[in-house]
């Protein structure tokens, strides 16, 4: 695992299983080398084009905060509802790191070094292009699962437990920057 993702990812220890762990690092690995954008980029670029110019919410903190909400309604369903509804929690972490990935391809930054949506990006959203990046990596189904139903294209799907905890995670940290009301 380079220094540059495990430096955006200290999250990728909370992995128990070292392939898995390898496997989610390495699909970030590969989406920066092809991507125009730098890990430095993820620390200033909107999480999303969808909430105009005046979003202030970096890529990299929506992206963790994802994580670590997923993280603990794992732990919170694994307490209180044990063999009932499992949640696999290298599953889960691995998926809810990558499930984004794929923006690294989606994005461009325009002349200003403003982020937009690039040509690639506009043929096949990032839930697509993450998914053949952890396939290629060899991540398992389960995870590629994750990252495909993780935007409203999993509306269409029937999702596991670890894909509907990533989903609404995402979704509660995205919803309210798009649509609060604010008195």
């Amino acid at each position: 695992m380079n220094e540059v993702v495990k430096n955006l990812w200290p999250e990728l220890d909370w992995i128990h299983d070292i392939s898995l762990r390898e496997k989610t690092a390495k699909t970030w690995e590969i989406a920066l080398e092809r991507s125009v954008l730098k890990s430095g980029d993820l620390e200033k670029i909107p999480f999303t084009l969808l909430c105009g110019p005046d979003l202030k919410v970096s890529f990299m903190e929506h992206k963790r905060c994802v994580v670590h909400i997923s993280k603990s309604c794992g732990e919170k369903m694994n307490e209180f509802f044990g063999d009932d509804l499992p949640v696999n929690m290298d599953i889960l972490i691995s998926g809810a790191i990558l499930a984004d990935v794929g923006k690294l391809l989606e994005y461009e930054l325009d002349e200003n070094g403003k982020a937009i949506q690039g040509k690639y990006g506009q043929y096949l959203r990032h839930p697509f292009s993450g998914v053949s990046l952890a396939e290629e990596c060899g991540l398992p189904a389960e995870v590629c699962h994750i990252i495909a139903a993780h935007a409203h294209e999993g509306d269409l799907v029937k999702r596991t437990t670890e894909a509907y905890i990533v989903h609404h995670a995402d979704f509660m940290t995205f919803l309210p920057f798009k649509s609060r009301l604010v008195v």
